[in-house]
């Protein structure tokens, strides 16, 4: 059976996205992804938000931040532990990018939560991370264009 261009697209991308999900603790950037999907580097962002409904960028910051709050629920591990683990190459990024899309810090959403004790998976779509407002008086950093990752081997700490 023959794939129209659109689902051999749309599996291409899925492709890149499960890979974020896999590595996404690792450093990741744009054009390895890209180069999963056979597309240059710009289309890949372009498609990846007309599939997802997002940014790679922004997908992935999602996806570490779903995986932090697990994290500070499930364990007592510091909260720098925590931002390391899920991908986060510095603590004021993390708790910047977690307080922008659950809307309180790290350490409030850890002191507001409780171990529930229910399958993982209801857990994961009930606490989805929705994003917060930004606040009124500080405008939003755009997403760089080529990096995905906080993390970037050999480059500068943040």
């Amino acid at each position: 059976m023959e794939l129209s261009a659109r689902e051999d697209l749309n599996r291409r991308m899925l492709r890149a996205r499960d890979e974020m999900d896999r590595r996404y603790a690792e450093p990741l950037d744009v054009p390895s992804l890209a180069a999963l999907t056979h597309l240059s580097t710009s289309r890949f962002g372009k498609v990846f938000r007309d599939v997802f409904g997002e940014t790679p960028h922004r997908y992935l910051q999602r996806r570490r931040v779903e995986r932090a709050m697990a994290l500070l629920r499930q364990t007592d591990r510091p909260v720098t532990q925590v931002a390391w683990d899920v991908g986060f190459a510095s603590l004021g990024t993390f708790s910047r990018t977690f307080s922008a899309v659950v809307g309180c810090s790290p350490s409030e959403f850890r002191e507001q939560s409780e171990a529930v004790r229910v399958p993982s998976c209801f857990v994961a779509a009930w606490t989805r991370p929705r994003e917060a407002a930004p606040p009124p008086n500080r405008p939003v950093d755009p997403p760089s264009r080529t990096t995905v990752s906080e993390k970037q081997p050999g480059g500068p700490p943040d």
